[in-house]
């Protein structure tokens, strides 16, 4: 993955997550802080504005970059699960990779995508079934490696992906949150869908259907 397709990326993710702004507030007044739409807006673009100085960037520097932005920029513990993220990566691409300047296949992307979310759920201490984002990146990232794994075109890919981040993003409705805000709630969080989990269903349909269109 080159560090423009990075960048290109987190335009297409910016822009996503504003046209968005109405589905992941209500989720949010429903069972959370209230305050994650304003978050992601504010992480996203703050991402956006760094095009020019991370565009020259191997892809490890600039994931590390974005990362330490987030980082600073997100409050609350969606920063530091999102930095955590794209840390991940970029340790892995740093460490896996050192004289490569991309990841250039699509296993390779898995691996890094799958350290990230891996990565995040040392931080939070959380695992699927806890009604979090968890709930969409670990299916999608399951479904990225086997998929890539399996050698499939990157069109089958995306596919696979978008459809296992939909069903992850479902099977937050019946759950009962014990992470986060939405925790308190007990059993009255069952019937909402995890605003934290909606955001990565976006971005992820997102970066998706930049790649059908790429390639």
């Amino acid at each position: 993955m080159k560090t423009s397709f990075i960048l290109s990326a987190a335009l297409a993710i910016h822009a996503a997550i504003v046209a968005h702004e109405p589905d992941i507030e209500s989720l949010d007044r429903a069972i959370g802080d209230g305050d994650h739409y304003s978050n992601m807006k504010r992480g996203s673009e703050a991402i956006a504005g760094m095009y020019n100085e991370l565009l020259p960037l191997p892809p490890d520097e600039a994931l590390q970059k974005i990362g330490t932005k987030l980082l600073s920029t997100i409050g609350g513990a969606s920063g530091a699960l999102f930095a955590s993220f794209f840390m991940g990566m970029a340790r892995y691409d740093k460490e896996h990779h050192p004289k490569i300047t991309d990841l250039n296949t699509n296993l390779e992307t898995a691996a890094a995508f799958a350290y990230g979310v891996q990565s995040m759920m040392m931080r939070g201490k959380a695992n699927v079934g806890e009604k979090t984002m968890l709930d969409v990146l670990v299916p999608v990232s399951t479904t990225f490696t086997t998929t890539a794994a399996q050698g499939k075109p990157i069109a089958d890919i995306c596919n696979a992906v978008k459809s296992a981040a939909d069903k992850g993003l479902e099977y937050t409705r019946d759950l009962v949150a014990t992470k986060g805000r939405a925790a308190g709630l007990g059993e009255r969080a069952i019937g909402h869908l995890d605003p934290g989990a909606k955001s990565c269903q976006v971005m992820i349909s997102t970066v998706c259907d930049l790649l059908l269109k790429t390639k």
